[in-house]
Parts: structure tokens; sequence; C-alpha cells
């Protein structure tokens, strides 16, 4: 993969130039997209910017993200041509750090659950997990340094895990989704894809001017609370396998790690997330359920016939009760400093008709809170299983820190 902050040292130092960087990511994508596919369309002629901490650097888009520059027809039908006015403000943002927007990634149809033919860089013939399946291979495969995904349930940290690639879901509105297709407003956060968390960290704090998130040289070994998510019920033998190689590692390079039981109230939160979903996701696809029903995506479709009968009531009680979860969510971080826990319930699953299950993501994006994947074993195949490194709301650097920590033990 492409190390952002490689090219970064490399670039300033003047051993590299920024073209020549650039240069690096056209010639992967030369080499292999056409087997991967990961992308819906590029850049002509792409230019390297002369200055900016992301100059040199090529970034993929998420297709239900604003660009000026190119079409966003959000993997459906109904958009087809779609040529938005404006980039979305998180776009400016990062060109305004200097980085070059190669090109719109695929997204399963208005990041739901109808797949892409995007491929597993590691086998084919596996998913690379969605709803930001372009995004994560591209990365995954080794093409571009870093792409922007969005997470509404799951779709940033479960297709980073099966991609083997590092991944941030910040905490909630740290990064703005003007300009990006809105599924449900309480849950949509937009998320970045590099190949290490040092690349998280500084892409991350380039475009959001957070210079408090790049990472210190020195690592403090951090208060791990292990958390199983049983009411989620139990991961696949890889997943487990991924969590307890993870937690062996934290401690053996001096991290102080224990099993942490959820209080009930963030069981139930988990079990209302859908409630908030897909309630608001009828309102953000008023038109196009209403005014172009036949050419919704099927799964989506679905979905929502299924939940037409979903009222305020009910929704407004699981408002309430997720309310009541990030409350006691906030108090268990006064025992740990950070949570440890899974990114999938295993491997990619075989073929290309499902993009796996969220059920480990979904509570922390309804908690708004930062999570951070990290590849922590490779199962049978060659498929790479992730871990989640969770931190209390507004701890984007702490949640960083304590995952390159867990990264690098995971080396040794």
């Amino acid at each position: 993969m492409i190390s952002l902050a490689d090219l970064h040292r490399r670039i300033e130092s003047g051993e590299l130039s920024a073209d020549a960087a650039l240069a690096q990511s056209l010639e992967a994508i030369a080499a292999q997209e056409k087997t991967i596919g990961a992308f819906v369309c590029r850049a002509e002629q792409p230019h390297a910017q002369t200055a900016g901490p992301l100059r040199g650097i090529a970034v993929g888009i998420k297709d239900i993200i604003d660009t000026a520059d190119f079409p966003t027809e959000m993997g459906s039908q109904i958009y087809r041509g779609n040529r938005p006015r404006a980039d979305a403000p998180i776009v400016v943002a990062l060109k305004r750090a200097g980085a070059t927007i190669i090109g719109k990634t695929t997204t399963t149809a208005f990041a739901a659950n109808d797949p892409t033919p995007t491929l597993n860089p590691h086998d084919h013939g596996h998913t690379p997990g969605g709803s930001s399946s372009g995004s994560a291979a591209a990365v995954g495969a080794g093409m571009i340094a870093l792409a922007l995904g969005t997470q509404t349930g799951g779709s940033v940290i479960r297709p980073a895990s099966f991609c083997g690639v590092a991944a941030i879901k910040p905490s909630y509105r740290l990064l703005p989704t003007v300009g990006v297709k809105c599924f449900s407003w309480t849950l949509d956060t937009v998320g970045l894809f590099a190949a290490g968390v040092e690349d998280l960290a500084m892409g991350l704090s380039a475009m959001s001017n957070r210079p408090e998130l790049l990472l210190d040289a020195t690592m403090k070994p951090p208060r791990i609370g292990l958390v199983g998510q049983e009411f989620a019920g139990s991961p696949e033998p890889a997943g487990a396998e991924a969590l307890r190689v993870a937690a062996a590692a934290a401690e053996r390079s001096g991290a102080s790690v224990r099993a942490l039981a959820l209080p009930e109230i963030i069981a139930e939160a988990w079990r209302v997330h859908p409630i908030v979903q897909e309630f608001e996701a009828h309102q953000a696809f008023a038109w196009e359920y209403r005014q172009n029903y036949h050419a919704m995506p099927p799964l989506l479709r679905s979905r929502l016939d299924e939940s037409q009968g979903t009222t305020a009531v009910e929704y407004d009680k699981a408002v309430k009760v997720a309310s009541r979860a990030r409350h006691a969510l906030a108090g268990l971080f006064d025992e740990v400093d950070v949570l440890l826990t899974l990114s999938a319930p295993g491997a990619a699953p075989k073929g290309l008709t499902s993009t796996g299950d969220p059920r480990y993501n979904r509570l922390w994006t309804l908690m708004g809170v930062p999570c951070v994947n990290v590849s922590a074993y490779v199962a049978g195949g060659g498929l790479p299983v992730g871990v989640q490194i969770i931190a209390r709301f507004g701890a984007d650097a702490q949640a960083l820190a304590a995952a390159r920590f867990v990264e690098q033990a995971l080396k040794q």
C-alpha cells in the first residue's frame, strides 16, 4: 500500500517531487483498476498542487459526495449524469490542503446495501465490503494513499477490515456532511481510509486543520477495555481470533487490558439503531422513493417497504434511548482510555451478493464516538480481519494514538 506519511516526509525533504508522488498512484491505478474496479470515474490529466501538506497525494472520493469536477451518481440510475455545481465542503478542505482529487470511488447505491462490482484486493472472489466499497479497495490495492467514505451503520470500519486498511470514523460532525447524500442525519459520518494509522492522523489533521490530531513520536500504553458486544451475537472464529490477538499484543507491549461489561442501556441502543436509521431514511429518500420507486435499488427499496410503519413515537423513544446510552458510555471512559472490539464478524464473505454484516459497528455510529480500524489477523485465503479502537466522543486524537499503539504492538 502507499503510505501518505512516507510520501509526505519524502516530499518535505526534497527527496521526491509532488508530481512524482502523484505518478506513483497513477501507475498503480493503471496496473490494478481494470481488475479491482474501485472507481466510477477518474481525472483525465491530474496534476499535483505545489503547496499544502497533502500535495502529491491522490485522493478518492466516495460517489455520494458532491464534486464539481466529476459526476455524483450515488450508485443509482436515478442520478445518472448528475453534475453538482459545487464541491462538498469536505472536498474543498482536501483541495485546500493540497490534495489531488483523482476520481470518484464506487458506492453501494445510495450508500445502502445493494452491492457494487468492486472486488476485494486480497481475494477477488470476496466482497470488499460496503457501502464505501471503492474507497477501501482502492487503498487496499495500493492505488491511492487516502480515500473518503461514509458510515451510517458500518460502512467505513467494516470494508476497512475486509480490505486490510486503516480507517477512522471520526466523532460525529468532526467533518462536515454538507454536500453528502443524506441517509440518516443522526448517523451519517464522513470517514477516511489509509494504509496505516499515522497516515490517517496526517490526512485528518490536514483536512480539518487540527494539528492536535498528529501523533507524537512517543506512545503511552493505554488502558484498554475489551468489549465483546455479546448482544450483537457471536463472531466467526476469524473475528474472535483477531480480537484475541490484538488484545494479547497490546498487553505484551505494556497496555492494561481488561474485559469490560457494557450497561444494558447500551445494548438497548444497539437494538434501536435501525429504528433511527430507517425512520430518517424515509425522509432522506422521500423524493426518490415516491417519484422513482421502480428505479430505486432493490435491497434499499425493500428496506424502505418493510419499515414504512415505523412511527414518530417509536423514533422519539429510540432517540431518547440513544441519548441515555451516550451518557452511560461516557461514564465508562472514566475507567479506561479506549475500548477494543470487533470490526466485523469475520473475514470478508465470499461472493459479491452481500457487503457483510454491520452488527459490530452500528452501536458506535449511533454513539457518535471515534472508531479506528487496525488490521489484526489474516484468515484463510489471505483475507485480513481488523479490530476497532474506540475513544470517548471528541477524543479523536486519543483514539488515533491508541490505535497506533495497537498497530505497532501487532507488528512485534
